[in-house]
């Protein structure tokens, strides 16, 4: 029996922020430049995401930085804490590295972060991963999104040519957290206000008059709301697994770290009992 080719660690990725800017009240720019940046690239996928690295409790790292030695050396406690974010713009040309995030005043790691960054800071991250593009051979294109979906559905309507059919629902907290995206289709904006993160979603996705044709489906935010739009489109509008990207990016009641230790469980579950309704 052969023995399995040994993959080589990943290195992270070092970046300064060339500059920052508020886009509404409850979302902040991050662009992120420099030579650290040579061996990126992020052009494949419209959902291309990384994974910042922030030191864990106040803890420092030493130079060179190297991921392998703090596991090795530092205690699970001190090492790097991440945080996905999805890559809205990537300027291979001038190696400027667009992420946008959503803040919440002093709540969270991430956000905090990228109200406080100021140009010339250094910050390291992993990736970019990243599994989805509009299929130029589908028929039509539906997305579906919270806030935390919004950079990677603005980045895919952005992909998508002139005169190409979709429709695009993004649930925000209400009209002062729209922005402008630079596509000839248009976005249903759904204000939120007071109502459940996600509920406003599924009302819109559930009310569509579905086209003909075959969908090509990107749906993506809180997983209490995603699992129930799975449900529609995978059992009651029977849309084929390999036609739909579908995911919950976060859940109410956790952060980060909870979250994606209990992800692959959850959606297993989830799709397990989706697929038995399916066949039934």
């Amino acid at each position: 029996m052969a023995d399995r080719p040994v993959r080589k660690p990943r290195k992270p990725h070092s970046a300064r922020v060339v500059r920052t800017e508020r886009l509404t009240p409850h979302m902040q720019r991050v662009v992120l430049g420099g030579e650290g940046l040579a061996g990126f690239s992020a052009d494949t996928c419209t959902d291309h995401y990384v994974k910042l690295l922030f030191p864990a409790g106040g803890a420092t790292y030493p130079e060179p930085f190297d991921m392998e030695r703090i596991r090795a050396e530092y205690p699970r406690e001190q090492w790097p804490v991440t945080r996905t974010y999805t890559v809205r713009h990537w300027d291979a040309e001038h190696r400027e590295l667009t992420l946008d995030f959503v803040i919440h005043g002093d709540e969270g790691l991430a956000g905090p972060w990228a109200l406080r960054a100021r140009p010339g800071e250094t910050v390291r991250f992993m990736g970019p991963g990243g599994a989805y593009a509009p299929d130029p051979a589908a028929d039509w294109h539906l997305l579906a999104g919270d806030e935390s979906a919004l950079p990677a559905i603005a980045r895919s309507l952005e992909s998508l040519p002139d005169g190409a059919r979709a429709h695009a629902f993004v649930e925000v907290a209400g009209p002062e957290e729209e922005q402008k995206i630079d596509s000839d289709v248009e976005v249903v904006w759904l204000h939120r206000g007071t109502r459940p993160v996600g509920q406003a979603l599924v009302e819109a996705v559930r009310s569509l008059d579905f086209p003909r044709g075959r969908v090509h489906a990107f749906v993506h935010g809180e997983a209490g709301w995603v699992k129930e739009l799975r449900r529609l489109l995978r059992v009651e509008r029977e849309i084929p697994r390999e036609d739909l990207s579908i995911s919950g990016y976060w859940r109410l009641g956790h952060n980060e770290d909870g979250w994606q230790a209990s992800k692959r469980e959850w959606n297993a579950r989830i799709e397990a009992e989706q697929e038995r309704a399916h066949a039934a």
